[in-house]
């Protein structure tokens, strides 16, 4: 019989196996400050719990680490771990030093079934979702490998912050993901702030509405085009929840949410999404002109090419451009900071060595509107 992996445990679900095991509920407290605040993952060395109950861990139970496929660290000192769960596949995360934080990337599926057209991950296909052990271990490992690494002082944490923003749709794997979050968050586990756990989704409506009432954390919503015809192309989902419902369920999780702003992301692809024309009309979307106002802030993201996506990256002058007709309307508006590229540890190329079951690739280039056709009527900045 496989031993229960306790990573598949937040601590409410951690104390119910305790208690089923004739333990009391400060065990499981014990237990939990073990694995998640210190890294343990040998019974033995727990010593404070009770030999009675080191004793049955042993025999039933485990802390199962993901097999490390490879691990590259960039120039930049951003470092992208390719873990192996099985079966052919594998799944990519990304730690990102900075001076003032530490953001780990954590993917939540093998793959993704959503397929945007500028995601290299989504090219290549869903193979399956990741167990909550399975996307916490990317967390655990990664914390406590580079505590040693780095040689941290007791009670300081090297990551103060992670995004879920690896490979997969979180709200997609919507079960495994809550008990995820709640672990990162119980001041028993890694102690992070709701502000400094951020879930991004292509725009599952249902799942959105959700969470808000779940587990509100920091919400950053993939949006990449303001209208629904050209959304529809670039991100498939939009045709199942369209622009107007998923505005709506962006204002309806602010009453929830840690920050009073949605974080909207925006891939720039050259002659795609990236005219004057295409930024007012962004505006109009989340200014109130054609629905509800959206407090926001937009990430312009420069796409980082692949092969089969057959899309470019704006030009700089384009990006610069399209951020100054929002920054003048009073829109907070950023362009992120390109990190990890030289390891394909970007936004957007994560793509592990994940089993094509649903064919993507096929799929993709039977896309009914060339990319080309997207943006070719749309005037270019200078032209304005």
């Amino acid at each position: 019989m496989s031993k229960v992996n306790l990573l598949n445990f937040d601590l409410d679900g951690l104390t119910a196996y305790c208690e089923g095991l004739g333990e009391k509920r400060f065990r499981a407290t014990q237990l939990f400050r073990w694995i998640h605040q210190r890294g343990a993952a040998d019974f033995s060395a727990m010593t404070d719990l009770a030999k009675s109950l080191r004793d049955k861990l042993t025999g039933l139970a485990e802390i199962r680490p993901l097999p490390v496929v490879s691990e590259h660290v960039s120039a930049d000192g951003t470092i992208k771990w390719l873990f192996d769960v099985g079966a052919g596949n594998a799944v990519e995360t990304v730690f990102i030093p900075e001076d003032d934080r530490g953001t780990l990337c954590v993917s939540s599926q093998a793959g993704c079934a959503v397929g945007c057209r500028f995601c290299s991950t989504g090219h290549q296909g869903f193979s399956r979702n990741l167990t909550t052990g399975e996307i916490l271990a990317q967390l655990w490992q990664a914390e406590h490998v580079l505590r040693l690494r780095l040689k941290t002082p007791a009670g300081e944490r090297v990551i103060t912050n992670v995004v879920m923003m690896g490979m997969g749709e979180p709200l997609q794997n919507y079960d495994a993901l809550v008990p995820a979050l709640r672990t990162m968050l119980d001041d028993h586990g890694y102690g992070l702030s709701r502000r400094r756990v951020t879930v991004s989704t292509s725009g599952v409506v249902p799942m959105m509405d959700r969470l808000r009432v779940d587990c509100p954390v920091a919400l950053a919503v993939s949006l990449h085009a303001p209208t629904d015809p050209l959304r529809n192309e670039l991100v498939p989902l939009n045709r199942k929840y369209p622009l107007e419902e998923l505005m709506a369920a962006c204002l309806r999780y602010l009453d929830a949410a840690p920050r009073d702003f949605i974080t909207f992301e925006y891939c720039m692809l050259d002659g795609v999404n990236d005219s004057l024309v295409q930024a007012r009309e962004l505006l109009a979307l989340i200014d109130g002109r054609r629905g509800p106002r959206v407090p926001c802030k937009l990430n312009l993201i420069p796409f980082n090419p692949f092969p089969a996506s057959g899309l470019t990256c704006s030009p700089k002058d384009s990006v610069t451009a399209f951020a100054k007709v929002l920054q003048d309307a009073g829109v907070v508006t950023t362009v992120r900071k390109t990190r990890g590229d030289d390891i394909d540890a970007a936004c957007g190329q994560l793509a592990g060595e994940v089993q094509d079951r649903t064919r993507a690739a096929e799929r993709m280039k039977r896309l009914p509107i060339p990319v080309v056709a997207l943006g070719a009527a749309v005037p270019r900045p200078h032209e304005h």
